[in-house]
């Protein structure tokens, strides 16, 4: 077997790399998609009450039951729900939903139409199956709204397959043996999904797709921002492998990488396949009760797992090494099959490519060879845990090794922090969409569509701001980002210098920030006062921040009050405060010289923040300092 490939030598064209990306948006609307509750979220702390529920499979349209509903319901979980006075029946599923939330509908219109697509004449509602516990009600409500849209990339076009809204599920609060807790407060925010063509060949293209995609979302002002609130998953397949769909990649930087990973991870493990064939390997279902052996084991893990159950083992013929072989980063073959068995809430498994290890002796590896009838070339794989839970997952497992016969599964997988991924469940077929009854449908009528105004999109934006202000490519960008852009066009027509508006907007209250000012209530009100002030001459610019700071502490002061602040201080006050200063720090002042000016200037600016403008204190407290230096 040839070694395992790396990212850096793979030719992304001669394998036929396809990607497709799917972004899940929050929405920021004010009501959720299916009632009147508030999208807000809460601390968990808050929730008034709980219940719990074990989700059962629901057979399709066609009344079929999808694979991956079955294998989620084989884990026995428990799932228990935080339920908060903003949380109401519906997220209970104790009551029917309401209409479709024309606000969000109509965010989902604007933004099809920014991605160039063709909504559709009627929505409907579908029920989509989930019984991971992250919907009550075992299926989540979706909705296509448009079809057949593009973005241009460096690369190329990439085509916009479709825009579907759908509700948010519940988060994810705690995970323990055989039971999860959710959260309702984020079940049912609007979100819509974007899923595009597979027409992307490269990881490069794929972080450029999603970086477009994120700006198009933010350019309408109309979503939610945040860790959580915007999500990723991407699908990549290549020639004789499989498409899998990674889910919730949350950060972009990282979104390569994982395309690179996974390219990585099927190439090794058609590697592995025809390894395996070579050898005439095969997967010995027998299930064998090895307890005894580990009677007096001396493996803490062991010992731990023994006492919830049970140890039970199977053999790999003639996967010798292969099992422990690295598939990518961090990650082996024997941690795909260690995945299932976590998912069945046990600790992982063990395998003879890494054993003796884990306090497991190599007495007692020989033992467990001779009770399974394994010689060298073969790979034991023992599972310990509470026996029927530890016998569902070793035939899970066991399928999931007999398939390493035949290359790559198609699945879903979890996207991990260092650009690995981890098996999640089945990849889920067609028989999971059946129709909504109790949601009517909405028609997208001409004039539903002319009421819709697309925003000027981020990157426009940006190319404006440097061509009409004569910003750099920098303050461009940070400016046309921000929410304050309005506010910056505004002042800028007021006279104001763009950079100069760009740096109090953008640059001062993160600084004030780190210096523990609560700047959090300073408004657009706010800034218009200080810039009201600094064009009639009452601060100069180097006074902004603290004035800033005043306004920081007084949220709720008028402009006149603020005038009388920054010109009620008599210079002669000022004169005779750092006179005195200087006095009291002579021999501070004579042992740093022309350096005691900075530590002094602070401790000035602190007794007159925001009364007057710094550069007069700054010229007052030079000419102090020098008098003295020059007095012998």
């Amino acid at each position: 077997m040839k070694n395992a490939e790396t990212a850096t030598t793979i030719d992304y064209e001669q394998i036929g790399l396809k990607v497709g990306i799917e972004i899940h948006q929050q929405l920021d609307t004010f009501n959720k998609l299916f009632c009147g509750c508030p999208t807000v979220l809460r601390d968990n702390e808050e929730s008034c009450m709980e219940f719990s529920r074990f989700l059962k499979v629901t057979k399709s349209e066609m009344g079929e039951e999808d694979v991956a509903a079955r294998e989620e319901v084989a884990r026995s979980r428990k799932y228990v729900y935080l339920f908060y006075d903003t949380t109401c029946l519906v997220e209970a599923d104790e009551e029917p939903p309401s209409e479709l939330n024309l606000e969000a509908l109509k965010v989902a219109v604007e933004i099809a139409l920014l991605l160039h697509m063709r909504p559709v004449d009627e929505v409907h509602t579908m029920r989509k199956i989930v019984v991971d516990g992250s919907n009550t009600s075992g299926f989540q409500r979706t909705a296509l709204v448009a079809m057949d849209g593009y973005i241009e990339t460096e690369d190329g076009r990439v085509g916009i397959d479709t825009l579907c809204l759908e509700e948010e599920a519940a988060q994810k609060v705690e995970e323990k043996r055989g039971v999860v807790v959710y959260s309702l407060d984020r079940l049912g925010i609007p979100l819509v999904e974007i899923g595009t063509a597979p027409d992307i060949r490269t990881p490069h293209q794929a972080k450029q797709v999603a970086a477009k995609l994120g700006m198009i979302l933010r350019s309408t002002e109309k979503i939610k921002r945040g860790l959580g609130t915007i999500r990723q998953d991407v699908n990549v397949s290549i020639r004789d492998g499989a498409r899998v769909e990674i889910k919730g990649v949350q950060e972009l930087e990282l979104l390569d990488t994982i395309v690179e990973n996974e390219v990585m991870r099927q190439i090794n493990l058609l590697a592995i396949r025809d390894e395996l064939k070579k050898r005439g390997a095969w997967v010995d279902k027998t299930v064998y009760d090895v307890t005894d052996i580990f009677a007096d084991t001396q493996s803490k893990v062991l010992k731990k797992g023994l006492k919830q159950g049970r140890a039970l083992a199977s053999v790999l013929k003639r996967f010798s090494g292969l099992v422990g072989k690295e598939i990518q980063p961090e990650r082996r073959f024997g941690s795909e099959l260690a995945d299932i068995a976590k998912l069945f809430g046990l600790g992982g498994i063990f395998h003879t490519d890494e054993l003796p290890a884990y306090g497991i002796s190599i007495e007692e590896v020989a033992r467990l060879r001779d009770k399974v009838n394994a010689d060298e070339n073969d790979c034991i794989i023992l599972i310990v845990g509470e026996e029927n839970r530890a016998k569902n997952a070793l035939e899970r497992i066991l399928k999931r090794a007999e398939y390493a016969l035949e290359g790559v599964p198609e699945e879903t997988r979890k996207a991990l922090e260092n650009g690995s991924t981890a098996y999640l469940r089945p990849l889920p077929g067609a028989a999971r969409m059946y129709p909504e009854t109790d949601v009517p449908p909405v028609q997208i009528s001409g004039e539903f569509l002319k009421s819709i105004k697309l925003p000027e999109l981020i990157d426009d934006r940006i190319e404006r701001f440097k061509k009409e202000y004569g910003l750099n490519d920098e303050l461009a960008t940070v400016m046309a980002r921000s929410s304050r852009h309005r506010l910056f066009e505004e002042l800028v027509r007021d006279g104001h210098s763009p950079p100069l508006v760009v740096r109090i907007l953008e640059m001062v209250l993160p600084s004030l920030e780190k210096e523990g000012i609560n700047v959090i209530s300073i408004t657009d009100k706010h800034f218009k006062m200080v810039f009201n002030l600094l064009k009639s001459g009452k601060i100069a610019k180097e006074g902004i921040d603290e004035v800033l700071k005043v306004i920081a502490e007084r949220p709720d002061i008028t402009e006149s009050d603020l005038n009388e602040i920054v010109s009620g201080v008599d210079v002669t006050e000022i004169e005779k405060f750092i006179k005195k200063l200087v006095q009291s720090k002579e021999e501070f002042i004579r042992d740093r010289k022309e350096r005691a000016f900075s530590p002094l200037m602070g401790l000035v600016m602190k007794e007159f923040r925001g009364k007057v403008d710094g550069k007069v204190i700054s010229e007052l407290l030079r000419k102090e300092i020098q008098t003295l230096l020059n007095d012998r």
